[in-house]
């Protein structure tokens, strides 16, 4: 297990070779450190701006090949986001190192996790805060897979798309309480009275009768949050949520 000594010192190394590295424009920590509000299970989160965009490819390989050659890089993957791509590494000591490459003319902040530290940066632009409509479009959807899951007798997959629905659900609590709804980050913050609600949903077995209590409690839950964000979306909606919940019986 890494300690934060641990973090703290990969994380300045990979500042100064990102200080030395003639391509990179701008190094920003992003992340709960920006802010100071890392703790003893924090990754590392860096951004760099590449002022040439055609050399990108090379600096993400040679920035690879060190972090596997030098820092005992297990793993990796990319998750990419418009101009942007996060290559994620898992290191020997189960530490995280998130290192985002940008070209230059897209290098900002699109949070306020964002702290320049060495070169330039654009002006901050946000990124969109997520919307009650998209979580509500994706919980109805799911609703439809879990009922005909549940018809087809398959569990497993009745239970993925019942899972589904209830963080979405969450996530909608999560936006009403002015909470975050990423990956799950608000959650502990909600309301007892909130999450009580929904732990009585979580799923015990994988029988049929089981399955359909969890989906009618989940959908209720779905209910209630649609109604907080837009009753009159709620009344359109609660006559063919409810059918699915009967349909699955």
């Amino acid at each position: 297990m890494f300690t934060p000594e641990e973090r703290a010192r990969l994380r300045l190394a990979l500042l100064e070779n990102a200080a030395g590295d003639s391509r990179i424009s701008g190094a920003a920590i992003t992340g709960s450190a920006a802010n100071d509000g890392e703790d003893r299970w924090s990754d590392i989160d860096l951004a760099f701006g590449v002022a040439d965009a055609a050399a990108l490819p090379e600096v993400l390989a040679d920035w690879t090949a060190r972090m596997y050659e030098q820092h005992g890089a297990l793993h990796h993957l990319d998750v990419r986001s418009g101009s942007w791509i996060y290559r994620v590494f898992l290191l020997t000591g189960t530490l995280q190192v998130d290192l985002a490459f940008v070209p230059e003319p897209d290098f900002r902040a699109l949070a306020p996790t964002f702290r320049l530290v060495s070169g330039r940066a654009n002006e901050p632009r946000h990124a969109p805060a997520a919307q009650a409509a998209d979580f509500i479009g994706m919980a109805w959807l799911y609703a439809l897979h879990a009922r005909s899951s549940i018809a087809r007798g398959k569990p497993w997959q009745a239970e993925y798309m019942i899972s589904g629905m209830r963080d979405l659900v969450l996530a909608l609590a999560c936006l009403r309480h002015g909470l975050s709804s990423v990956h799950g980050r608000g959650i502990d913050q909600l309301p007892g009275e909130v999450t009580g609600a929904l732990e009585e949903s979580l799923i015990r077995r994988l029988d049929t009768a089981e399955l359909r209590r969890a989906f009618r409690l989940v959908t209720e839950g779905l209910l209630s949050e649609i109604r907080s964000a837009d009753r009159e979306l709620a009344e359109r909606l609660s006559e063919a949520l409810t059918q699915l919940t009967d349909g699955a019986c």
